[in-house]
C-alpha cells in the first residue's frame, strides 16, 4: 500500500519530473505484538507491586529449610515462601531468604517472631504432628513495634503465646528451677489456666525469675494477695506428723507445674497488675500459712539422744505449732564428761493467733522491746515451762520439740542476760518410759531369784507329796460316798414315784395341813370381830355359821 495525494497537484516545468510523497502508515502486523508488549509490561509492573517485602532470618541449622519450597504461614495461612538458604557470613549460622506476601508488610516489625515447625515433644505435650506428612514449615506471629526490620533472628523453640493471646504476666521468684521448663501448666484449683513463657537467672545469679502467662478470663483470679507454689511431681514428705502425698494432676508429676491460690484470710483483695512479682514456694502449705511475723531464736540442751530429730522438725506450744527446728549440735561438757546436744530453734509467736494478741494486751507488753519479752519468758519458766523431745510417729521415729508446762518439774536458775535465750529442757516421754522400765528391772534384779526358786521347788515336791496321797487314801473314799449318795437318790426317786403309797399319803397330809391353815385364818378372823371372845368364850346362841368368818370377795 503506497500513501499518495491524487487531489493534490502543483506546477511543474516541462521535463521535470513530479516529486511523490509517503504518508506514515501502521500495518496491522504490527498490532498484535505491541498488545503483547502492553500486557507483559502491565504484568511485570503488577507483579513488581504487588510483590511483597524480603527479609532474612537467621536460625543455627538449616533443617528442614529448601528454596522455593519451604513455606511461611500465619494461623495456618500461607504468607510468603523461602527463596534461598545460605550460610551466614561467619560460617556458624544459617541465613534464610524470606520473600512475604504483599499482605504480609506487618510482619517486617523489629519484634515480629519466626521460628521453624517440626514435631516436638515438650512440657506442653506433642505438637507439629501435621509436618510429618506436609514436611516442616517456618511459623510467624506479627509483632507490635513500629520499628520495621529486614534481619530477625529465628526461635529454636515455638514461643508459647502467639497470636495475641490476652492475659497477663507474671514473674516469679524462686531460688531453682527444679523440673520446670517453658510450657509447664499453671494451675487453679487443679484446672489449667497457663503456662510458664520464660526463665532466667538473677543478676546476682542467687535465684531464678520465671515468666508465667495466665489466660483471660482466669487472669482476675490472680490477685494481689496471691500465692504460688510448685506442683511439680509428687508431694511426699515424712516427718512428726506422719507420711503426706500430694499431686496436683498426672501431666504435673511428668512436666511439673504451678499452682496459685489466694489464702482465705484475704479480705477486700483485687486482681493483680500485669508484671506483679511473687515468690513461689516449695508446697501448698508453707504458700497458704499465715505470716509468720518476727521470728525468735532461742537455744535447747538435751542431756539424751535425739535419734528421729531433723532439721526442720516442728515446734510446738501446748499442741500448736509455731516454729521449727534450725540446727542441731554435739557438744561436749567437759565438768560431767558427757556429750549433751545443742539444738536451736526458731519461735514465731504471731502464729498463736488470738492468744498472743490477749497475752500482749494482759502483759502489757511491747512486742519491740526485747528485754521485756525475755521477762516474760523467764516468768513462764519459773511457772514450769520446759522443752521436751516427743515422738510424733513410732512408725517413722521422727522427733518433735513440744513447749509445755510441768508444775512439777524441778526449778531451774534462768539468766536473762543470756543470749540466745535458754529453754530448760526435760527427758522425752520414752526416756522416763525407759527409766523407769530400768528401774523396775532393777528391783527385780534385787530380787533373791535363787532362794525363791528354791523354795518354790521344795514347796512343789510337798504338793506333789499330797496329791500322791490323796490320789491313794482320799479318792477311794470318796468315791464310795458318791455311791451311797446315788443309792440315797434312787431310793428317794422310787418313794416320790406317781402310783406309790408314800406321795398318796403325802399329798393327804398336804389336803389336811391346807384345812388347818384355814381354819385357823377363819378363827383368826373371828376374834378380828369379837376379841371379847377370849375372855367371856362362845355365845351359846352363837350360830356355827357365826364361826365361818366374814364372806371372800
Amino acid at each position: 500500500m503506497t500513501p499518495h495525494n491524487a487531489d493534490t497537484h502543483t506546477s511543474t516545468p516541462a521535463g521535470t519530473p513530479a516529486i511523490k510523497t509517503r504518508r506514515f502508515s501502521v500495518s496491522l502486523v504490527w498490532i498484535v505484538p505491541i498488545v503483547a508488549v502492553l500486557v507483559g509490561i502491565s504484568l511485570v509492573v503488577h507483579n513488581v507491586l504487588q510483590q511483597g517485602p524480603t527479609i532474612t532470618l537467621n536460625f543455627k541449622t538449616g533443617s528442614g529449610l529448601v528454596a522455593n519450597k519451604t513455606e511461611v504461614k500465619y494461623r495456618n495461612v500461607v504468607i510468603g515462601q523461602v527463596s534461598d538458604v545460605a550460610l551466614s557470613d561467619d560460617q556458624k549460622s544459617v541465613n534464610a531468604t524470606i520473600k512475604l506476601a504483599k499482605q504480609a508488610e506487618s510482619f517486617t516489625r523489629e519484634d515480629s517472631k519466626f521460628w521453624v515447625v517440626r514435631p516436638r515433644i515438650g512440657a506442653g505435650g506433642v505438637s507439629g504432628i501435621d509436618t510429618l506428612l506436609s514436611g516442616d514449615y517456618i511459623g510467624a506471629d506479627i509483632g507490635q513495634s513500629d520499628t520495621r526490620a529486614k534481619q530477625f533472628k529465628g526461635l529454636e523453640n515455638p514461643p508459647p503465646i502467639t497470636y495475641g493471646e490476652p492475659g497477663k504476666r507474671f514473674t516469679l521468684h524462686t531460688q531453682g528451677l527444679g523440673s520446670l521448663d517453658i510450657g509447664s501448666p499453671v494451675y487453679y484449683r487443679k484446672i489449667p489456666v497457663g503456662q510458664v513463657v520464660a526463665y532466667e537467672l538473677d543478676a546476682d545469679g542467687k535465684g531464678v525469675n520465671i515468666e508465667v502467662f495466665v489466660h483471660a478470663p482466669n487472669d482476675v483470679y490472680v490477685t494481689e494477695n496471691t500465692r504460688f507454689w510448685n506442683a511439680s511431681g509428687i508431694d511426699l514428705s515424712v516427718g512428726a506428723n506422719g507420711f503426706a502425698l500430694k499431686t496436683e494432676s498426672l501431666s504435673s508429676m511428668l512436666a511439673g507445674g504451678i499452682a496459685f491460690q489466694a489464702p482465705p484470710y484475704s479480705p477486700n483483695d483485687k486482681p493483680a497488675a500485669e508484671d506483679h512479682t511473687y515468690e513461689l514456694f516449695d508446697d501448698q502449705q508453707s504458700a497458704l500459712a499465715p505470716p509468720n511475723g518476727q521470728g525468735q531464736y532461742m537455744a535447747l540442751r538435751f542431756d539424751q539422744a535425739l535419734r528421729g530429730l531433723k532439721v526442720g522438725a516442728p515446734v510446738e506450744f501446748l499442741g500448736v505449732e509455731f516454729g521449727k527446728v534450725v540446727s542441731i549440735n554435739l557438744d561436749f561438757d567437759a565438768k560431767k564428761r558427757s556429750f549433751p546436744i545443742n539444738v536451736g530453734i526458731v519461735i514465731y509467736p504471731q502464729l498463736l493467733g488470738e492468744a498472743n494478741t490477749k497475752l500482749l494486751k494482759a502483759t502489757q507488753h511491747d512486742p519491740a522491746d526485747e528485754a521485756g519479752g525475755v521477762r516474760l519468758i523467764g516468768t513462764f519458766i519459773e511457772n514450769g515451762l520446759r522443752a521436751q523431745a516427743r515422738s510424733g510417729n513410732l512408725l517413722t521415729g521422727q522427733l518433735y520439740i513440744a513447749l509445755d508446762f510441768f508444775p512439777k518439774a524441778e526449778k531451774v536458775a534462768f539468766d536473762p542476760k543470756l543470749r540466745p535465750v535458754n529453754i530448760p529442757t526435760i527427758p522425752g516421754n520414752l526416756e522416763q518410759l525407759q527409766e523407769k522400765l530400768e528401774g523396775i528391772v532393777n528391783k527385780i534384779n534385787q530380787l533373791p531369784i535363787e532362794r525363791i526358786a528354791g523354795n518354790l521347788d521344795g514347796s512343789l515336791v510337798e504338793l506333789r507329796k499330797g496329791l500322791a496321797q490323796l490320789n491313794a487314801k482320799t479318792l477311794p473314799g470318796v468315791q464310795n460316798t458318791l455311791g451311797d449318795m446315788s443309792k440315797t437318790l434312787q431310793s428317794a426317786n422310787s418313794t416320790l414315784a406317781e402310783d406309790s403309797p408314800q406321795r398318796e399319803q403325802l399329798s393327804q397330809t398336804l389336803d389336811e395341813l391346807g384345812r388347818m391353815s384355814r381354819s385357823l385364818r377363819e378363827l383368826s378372823d373371828y376374834l378380828g370381830r369379837h376379841p371379847e371372845s377370849l375372855i367371856r368364850g362362845r355365845p351359846d346362841n352363837a350360830a356355827p355359821t357365826d364361826l365361818q368368818g366374814p364372806p371372800r370377795k
